[in-house]
């Protein structure tokens, strides 16, 4: 069988990687509250007319908020996998990795709370 070339690599990879975020899409809560939220902001962000910067402060900040809930996800999922019983050291892990997105959320609320407040007051 041949070597696939380089781009029909690429392509699968990117295949791969939009049905893992449709799967994050589809099956978690969290996610599913995070797009919402994104959504919702993004409508903020057109009706007040922000700037570019703010844009891509917006936009870094939301990418940040849900990549990092993809990998808490799979951590999650791996944890799962490799003990599924009740484990401290897992359950440790677990909570470093919510912490992580917690961590995360908190700094993108108040990227968000920076560009909206002197806007609506």
């Amino acid at each position: 069988m041949p070597k696939e070339s380089f781009l029909q690599n690429r392509i699968k990879s990117v295949g791969y990687a939009l049905k893992g975020m449709f799967l994050l899409l589809r099956t978690e809560p969290s996610i599913k509250i995070q797009f919402v939220i994104a959504l919702a902001v993004t409508s903020l962000g057109f009706y007040f007319n922000i700037s570019n910067t703010e844009w891509i402060l917006q936009l870094l900040s939301i990418g940040l908020v849900m990549g990092v809930e993809g990998l808490n996800t799979a951590i999650e999922k791996i944890c799962d996998y490799i003990q599924p019983d009740l484990d401290p050291k897992i359950g440790l892990i677990k909570d470093i990795s919510a912490g992580a997105v917690m961590i995360v959320s908190v700094l993108a609320s108040i990227v968000g709370l920076i560009i909206y407040i002197p806007k609506i007051f």
